[in-house]
Formats: structure tokens, C-alpha cells, sequence
């Protein structure tokens, strides 16, 4: 049994969703998990939907939304003529329509949930019956009736005891009799049946989660790229494919913030030594990147930029040592749900770098400044190199302003205020 996932880029058009269902009916008959993301854009335009609701632009919210409704019902149209079982997608429009006339009174990350996670059921929706309708069998399933989670919506936690049951009862018989299963990524379900959320970019999670329940040969991830890349190719035209990474080198390159591999992927596949392979939608002929659990050496630089970036620099009030608030800052964070991307102590002093996540980190400088003196500083960006060389550092670093450096043997980190 293998287990599939297709990026948003993956089934993004008409024929791109074409591309995906010819790569699927080669394993036609075996037994296949297919974790698929939002169309496109998708979840970028339902944030927007969500923000607007948030702030009371009602009008606003079901216009935005409506555009989002109407794209999604013309890729299905001109997939499937005669538009057999279109009204599955109505009913799911329906769902989030009536959210949008209702006024919020809880906090903005659930309503955000609830409206977000509609793209996957969208998507898996759509491909769903394209499948059927070009010959290929295969079940629809709603994930969140497997993947319980806690209520800490856009980063909720799995109960994968529970989990394991569930995919147990309700998809091990399937792939016995060789049924290609459709799963939404990026979404779960609390015990309450509300939708959660389990971070950005989360379906690569979700594929690896299966992956381990069902003990799966291996994941191929497809994106829209040849493999994993030393950088990003829109930003450095010189990047290149790395043939072979161990799970190690992949956790330390999701943790610094490349956009390959979502941060948790990798530990539900170490943890059963799952193969992994991310390979190129667009040419299936490619042999593109294998991740194992083996050495692999002679790495090229792996560079990795980061912008939105926000610096806050706290001080003790008292001049006492600031290593003794260490539990209270790392707890200030935790209750914010943000990861701090760079750390740095001085003897009353400690500057820490964050993505900018808008209201969770003016909640992180509000909290913070109850107990110290907060300054902050917005629209930065921190440069990552693994296996650097001094040359490239400088190359990279050219005309920007450094405010945080920390050097290992095989990283160095830079907080740059540009030019």
C-alpha cells in the first residue's frame, strides 16, 4: 500500500486535476491513500473570507466567498459535462454560507477553521467525481471523521490513538479489496464536530499520519518542482535538485522554514522508516528526491529565506539576570502558539525572532511587556544557510543590515533589515 499527496499546485486547473488522475490510474486496482490540498490558491482566498466575516464586512465575506463558489463550479462543470453530483459541492457552499449571515462571537481562529477548511472538501470533492466519471473507482472519505484533534484551531494536536482506530474501521478494509481512498489534507475534527486545522501547509502531515497508521511502503509527495531544491528557484535561479536527503537533514530544513516539507512530516515516518519521495507532477518520469533514514554526504548549501519576519528585543526592568525568566518567556510563547525562529540571550536582555502572524504576535508583545520592556521591529527577514561558506554568507548578506548572527558548524543564521 502507498499513500499519495497532491499539493494545491497539483490540482490547480482543469488540466492539472487531468495530470493528477492520469498519474493515479497507473496504480488503478492497488491499494492507494490520495491526501489532496485546496485548488490553487484556494485557502488564500477563503483567509480573506475569513478576515472580512472576522471584522463584520458581511457583503464583503459572501461576495469574496462567492467567487471562490463559482470558479470552483465552473472547474467541475468543464471536467464533467452534465455536471452528475454537483450538488455535493452546493451542499458544501451551503455549509459555509450560513456562517457568513451569522455575527462572530467567538475568538477569529475558529471561524477561521470552519470557513478554511472548506477548500480541501472542495477539491477532493471535485477529483472525486472526475475519477468516476473518467473510469478510475475510488472512495470518497471525510477526513475529520478520522483525525480527532484538540481545540486548538489552525494548529490543532491529533489523538492518533484514536486515529489508528478509526483508519483501522474504516479504511483497512478498503485498500484489502484494492480501493484508491481520497482523504482531505490540512483538516480535522474535535469530539464538538468542529472543524480544526493543523497548521499551514499541513496536508503533507496528514499523508505521513496515514502513511504510519497503515503502515504504508512509502509517500510520494507531488509538487509542482522537480524535487527538493537547494532554494527556492522563483529567488535563486541557480538552485538545483537534491537527489537524496535522510529525514534528519529534511526536520532541520522544515524547522529553519523551507517550504518543501511541513515541519512535522517527517517524525510519523522516521518513526516506521517510511521512504519518502517528492517528485514532479508535471513530468512523473523524474526521479526527483528520496528521503530515507541513511547518511547521505556532499550536501550542497541549503539556503533558506524567511521574510515577515519581527524582531522584539525584551529587557529585565529590574537589571536582574534574564536567565531566570527563561520558563516565563518560553511559556508566553507556548500560549501564543508561535515557534520562535531565532533566540538570543544577553545578561538582561533576550531578542527573539518570530514570523509575523499578526494578531498571535501582538498578543505574544502585549503579553511580554507585563513582565519585561518590549521593543519591536517589523518587515524583516532572516537568512538560513546549511553547509555555508563564508563567501556565499557575504554574497547573501550584501547590502542588508545584520541585527542577530548565531553560527554553528553547519548553520548560520542572519536577521537582515534590508536596504
Amino acid at each position: 500500500m502507498q499513500v499519495y499527496k497532491f499539493g494545491g499546485a497539483s490540482v490547480s486547473s482543469i488540466d492539472r486535476i487531468q495530470q493528477a488522475a492520469a498519474i493515479l490510474s497507473v496504480r488503478q486496482g492497488q491499494p492507494l491513500v490520495v491526501v489532496i490540498s485546496a485548488m490553487g490558491k484556494t485557502t488564500n482566498e477563503l483567509e480573506k473570507v475569513a478576515e472580512a466575516f472576522y471584522r463584520g464586512a458581511r457583503a464583503e465575506a459572501l461576495d469574496l466567498f462567492d467567487s471562490i463558489k463559482q470558479k470552483h463550479l465552473g472547474t467541475f462543470a468543464a471536467l464533467i459535462p452534465g455536471g452528475n453530483g454537483q450538488e455535493a459541492l452546493v451542499d458544501l457552499f451551503t455549509e459555509v454560507e450560513w456562517l457568513l449571515h451569522d455575527r462572530p462571537v467567538r475568538e477569529f481562529d475558529y471561524y477561521y477553521d470552519q470557513i478554511v477548511c472548506i477548500g480541501e472538501l472542495l477539491s477532493t470533492t471535485i477529483l472525486h467525481h472526475y475519477l468516476a466519471h473518467a473510469g478510475i473507482p475510488n472512495t470518497w472519505v471525510d477526513v475529520r471523521d478520522i483525525l480527532r484533534t484538540d481545540a486548538t484551531f489552525r494548529d490543532a494536536v491529533v489523538d492518533l490513538d484514536y486515529a489508528a482506530t478509526e483508519a483501522a474501521l474504516r479504511l483497512t478494509p478498503l485498500l484489502a479489496e484494492g480501493r484508491t481512498i481520497l482523504l482531505q489534507g490540512f483538516i480535522g475534527s474535535t469530539s464538538e464536530n468542529e472543524s480544526t486545522t493543523l497548521g499551514r501547509e499541513g496536508s503533507d502531515y496528514t499523508a505521513a499520519i496515514f502513511s504510519n497508521l497503515l503502515d504504508a511502503e512509502s509517500l510520494t509527495i507531488w509538487k509542482d518542482v522537480e524535487g527538493v531544491m537547494n532554494a527556492d528557484p522563483k529567488l535563486f535561479p541557480e538552485a538545483r535538485v537534491i537527489p537524496e536527503l535522510n529525514y534528519a537533514e529534511v526536520i532541520e530544513m522544515a524547522y529553519y522554514g523551507a517550504q518543501v516539507i511541513h515541519p512535522k512530516t517527517i517524525k510519523p515516518l522516521q518513526n516506521k522508516h517510511i521512504p519518502m519521495y517528492v517528485r514532479c507532477f508535471l513530468d512523473p518520469a523524474l526521479p526527483g528526491t528520496l528521503i530515507h533514514d541513511r547518511p547521505v554526504r556532499d550536501l550542497p548549501p541549503i539556503i533558506v529565506l524567511k521574510r515577515s519576519q519581527v524582531l522584539l528585543h525584551l529587557q529585565s526592568r529590574d537589571f536582574s539576570f534574564i536567565g531566570g525568566q527563561t520558563r516565563l518567556l518560553y511559556t508566553l510563547l507556548e500560549t501564543a502558539h508561535i515557534q520562535p525562529n531565532l533566540v538570543q540571550h544577553g545578561a538582561i536582555t533576550v531578542q527573539l525572532c518570530v514570523d509575523d502572524k499578526g494578531d498571535r504576535t501582538a498578543r505574544l508583545t502585549e503579553a511580554a511587556a507585563a513582565h519585561f520592556d518590549v521593543s519591536a521591529e517589523k518587515g524583516l527577514t532572516l537568512l538560513t544557510i546549511r553547509h555555508f561558506d563564508t563567501d556565499l554568507l557575504k554574497a547573501l548578506t550584501a547590502g542588508g543590515t545584520q541585527l542577530l548572527l548565531q553560527e554553528t558548524p553547519e548553520t548560520v543564521q542572519v536577521l537582515l533589515r534590508q536596504q
